[in-house]
């Protein structure tokens, strides 16, 4: 891709199969034998998967909005939720996608430097980019970055405008190119 190129979105207008993909992430927890006690849903795009997965699962579901970028917000709240896991709570985050795994890095390192208990956290993604710094302990779709350049908008973002997504597509170029 050339650097005035536009990156190509990739629009998934899927209810039923994002119905399909949030039963099988569930089916997953539950056949593993860890049994979370909390859903935390990662703001802004792993809210909805979130949502719906605390209701198939029938768990309590708590946000953390990390996605806002408000100096602090969701550090504090990071670390009433490794609290949470130090006193023996399981919490399963749930975001949308596993892309250059900033996102799961940042929230990791700030859980396990608050005290939280590793073997008490999980995380659950829709999509998992295989050559992420950052794994992963459930997905239901895989990519490899290296060669898979499509900007993946989820049906929760499709109402936004095309300037928009495009904006935040070329925002992380890494990915991209």
């Amino acid at each position: 891709m050339t650097q005035s190129a536009a990156p190509e979105l990739y629009y998934l207008e899927y209810y039923e199969e994002f119905l399909a993909k949030v039963r099988q992430l569930s089916r997953m927890i539950q056949g593993d034998g860890w049994n979370p006690e909390f859903v935390i849903g990662v703001g802004r795009g792993g809210l909805v998967p979130a949502v719906y997965i605390s209701h198939q699962l029938g768990l309590p579901m708590l946000s953390i909005d990390h996605s806002s970028r408000v100096p602090g917000f969701a550090d504090e709240l990071l670390e009433k939720v490794a609290t949470m896991s130090a006193a023996g709570n399981r919490l399963l985050f749930v975001d949308d996608i596993n892309d250059s795994g900033s996102t799961i890095e940042y929230i990791r390192q700030l859980l396990e430097g608050s005290g939280g208990a590793r073997g008490n956290l999980r995380f659950a993604v829709l999509i998992n980019n295989t050559a992420s710094r950052s794994s992963v302990d459930y997905h239901t779709d895989s990519i490899d970055r290296a060669e898979d350049k499509r900007w993946f908008v989820f049906p929760w973002e499709s109402v936004s405008a095309r300037d928009v997504l495009l904006d935040e597509a070329q925002a992380v170029p890494d990915r991209l190119t």
